[in-house]
């Protein structure tokens, strides 16, 4: 996924500038899926499962379904011409409120009430173009009014996600164990101080699928079958 996911990315954006005569005008946006993950549940791995489902069953326009985490944080950067610098504080776990107020007065990085719409406004902007799949930063509860956008949760068993994260990021079972809880906690933060929402309330989404459960490819393959089900109007060889 990380391989040609920037060009990807870029892509996908630059075919649906106004400026582009190639893409088809479309009656009706095609579906946005978002994805809330615990740390570790293999996000990415499914999702480059899910890409590959959709494409086979979508019907052909010169967009493809395209993937967005943390290419999504550039890609606020270049909407809004904000510095390269402040990068850093984008990221859930550097998320918070308490000395806000402060920063901005002896401007050390903007307010991250700011920052939030910023993010917001350009989840909204992929999510109303379909076909993509927007990973984390609140994105079910910023598309939630949204038409054409499907909710899905990623869990796992802890011990099954710390060994998932020892080998993707070397690291040994007990730092793996930490980094797993760092994250979780930094993420029900976030959502919580930016939206007043526990990320792990159920009602919020779709379908929660369990990847301890199941392998990656199987948990897609329910995703994908969810959606054709939801939105079967942009799906071929769909039974309606």
């Amino acid at each position: 996924m990380a391989i040609g996911s920037y060009e990807k990315c870029k892509h996908y954006i630059e075919t649906h500038s106004p400026l582009n005569e190639i893409l088809p005008t479309r009656v009706h946006n095609y579906p946005c899926i978002t994805i809330s993950r615990e740390t570790g549940a293999g996000a990415q791995l499914v999702c480059k499962e899910l890409i590959k489902i959709l494409e086979s069953i979508s019907e052909s326009d010169e967009v493809n379904w395209t993937y967005f985490d943390r290419e999504l944080i550039e890609k606020v950067l270049d909407d809004h011409n904000l510095p390269k610098q402040i990068n850093k504080y984008m990221k859930e776990d550097k998320y918070r409120y308490l000395s806000e107020d402060v920063n901005v007065l002896l401007g050390l990085h903007p307010s991250q009430r700011t920052l939030l719409q910023k993010i917001s406004e350009s989840i909204l902007q992929l999510a109303r173009m379909g076909k993509v799949i927007i990973v984390g930063r609140g994105a079910n509860i910023i598309t939630a009014k949204l038409k054409n956008s499907f909710h899905v949760r990623l869990v796992a068993p802890l011990h099954i996600r710390v060994r998932h994260i020892m080998k993707i990021e070397n690291l040994n079972k007990k730092d793996a164990e930490a980094f797993v809880k760092h994250k979780d906690k930094a993420r029900r933060e976030y959502i919580k101080s930016s939206f007043s929402k526990n990320v792990e309330d159920i009602e919020m989404y779709h379908i929660v699928v369990n990847t301890g459960l199941m392998s990656y490819k199987e948990s897609a393959e329910i995703i994908a079958g969810a959606v054709m089900k939801k939105f079967p109007n942009f799906f071929i060889d769909v039974v309606k």
